[in-house]
């Protein structure tokens, strides 16, 4: 797992906020999208990287892209942030002849 510098946390422009209530009610600032979510797992982009957030009976209450803010519910057991990747540029013959 990659390791996120302070450097590049205080580069972003929306601040990083996660308020987790009794287990049962998160919000989160910074969030830039939504990549998939369940009843168990949702995968969120935000500034500082991609956050995924486990438990069971997960529902997103209110996503706000623009103003970087989501609300959720269910019974949270995990949360793991993963740093952005800068993806690969050309296509898959590209990568193998490198």
């Amino acid at each position: 797992m990659a390791m996120i510098k302070a450097e590049e946390i205080q580069e972003n422009k929306r601040p990083q906020h996660l308020i987790l209530e009794n287990r049962e009610k998160l919000t989160v600032t910074g969030v830039t999208d939504v990549d998939s979510f369940d009843e168990k797992t949702v995968v969120l982009f935000t500034d500082i990287g991609e956050l995924t957030v486990t438990g069971h009976d997960l529902h997103i209450n209110r996503l706000d892209v623009d103003a970087g803010e989501l609300t959720m519910q269910g019974t949270v057991d995990g949360m793991e942030y993963r740093a952005q990747q800068v993806k690969p540029q050309g296509g898959l013959l590209t990568r193998l002849f490198r």
